[in-house]
């Protein structure tokens, strides 16, 4: 089987998985959801996930209890039987040594984790490809982009840094890319997490790119170990948004914002750059929505 096609299948079984984490899944089972044998499906899960299917499906439903007891009041042994685990004790033990935290101490104080958040493969096999194969196409076409003014007050924001990284994939090289598996986690968040390109007085001898999830000032739970908390000065942000777009064209989506912003003057609109005033930062590129940046700006007197 090519390559292509065993991400394809993968990327199948991952679905499937997600729509059924509450019922119990065996290996035959795949196998027959996928037409291909117990032994071949597990040898080529393993190999393009890094995870047996077994496992995997462990993590999933371990992650997907850790959101349910941060969010709903319900007891850790229903919980537990929600998803498919035999008993309190099994699932504490597996639980506690994922996330090194019983679930009845989460349940009480919910600090971040990291959750296992995986991508689907085959979605993210084509959005590298389209990106290796369109790195150097320039953006001819300008489609709408809307833009708005928001008020950002002062906060506190979770963030690892790197050491150099002045973008995405140089941070991922330098740090990892599952930071969003802990941003995730954070019930207090005020927003969705974010990637953000910080002002000089903010790095701290860090890198320029770091990623983070915004926090009331009074949050004062435990920092996992190699992030920090920063308080970030009240700013006006505005914030470009650009037309839907398929997924795998990620990288073109935001060459275009990124191009629609080196031309456009805000001083049209009674406002000025003000990159000091806070960070420039981007959200999860998701092509429902459109690519969404913003930018600190301050309006002119």
């Amino acid at each position: 089987m090519d390559k292509t096609n065993s991400l394809r299948v993968v990327q199948m079984l991952q679905e499937y998985i997600e729509e059924n984490l509450q019922t119990a899944i065996t290996l035959k089972e795949l196998a027959d959801y996928s037409g291909y044998s117990p032994w071949h499906i597990g040898h080529m899960f393993k190999e393009v996930s890094g995870k047996s299917p077994y496992e995997y499906i462990r993590l999933r439903r371990l992650t997907r209890a850790a959101l349910v007891m941060r969010d709903e009041n319900k007891k850790v042994i229903d919980v537990a039987l929600d998803f498919v685990f035999d008993s309190q004790e099994g699932f504490t033990r597996a639980f506690t040594k994922e996330f090194g935290i019983s679930p009845y101490k989460y349940h009480k104080q919910t600090p971040p984790i990291k959750l296992f958040l995986p991508q689907k493969v085959y979605d993210t096999y084509r959005a590298m490809y389209y990106v290796y194969q369109n790195e150097e196409r320039m953006v001819k076409t300008m489609k709408t982009v809307f833009v708005q003014i928001i008020e950002r007050p002062e906060r506190k924001c979770l963030i690892k840094r790197g050491i150099e990284a002045a973008e995405y994939f140089k941070y991922c090289e330098e740090v990892g890319c599952d930071i969003w598996n802990v941003l995730t986690s954070v019930k207090e968040a005020l927003y969705e997490p974010i990637g953000m390109w910080l002002p000089e007085n903010l790095r701290d001898n860090g890198s320029e790119y770091v990623q983070g999830v915004e926090l009331p000032l009074d949050y004062n739970k435990a920092i996992p170990d190699g992030y920090e908390l920063i308080v970030l000065p009240p700013c006006t942000m505005m914030v470009f948004q650009g037309e839907p777009y398929d997924d795998e064209k990620f990288a073109e989506a935001i060459g275009e914002i990124w191009k629609h912003i080196d031309k456009f003057n805000p001083e049209l609109y009674g406002y000025k750059w003000a990159p000091a005033d806070g960070p420039r930062f981007q959200l999860a590129p998701m092509g429902y929505r459109g690519y969404i940046e913003a930018r600190p700006v301050k309006k002119i007197s």
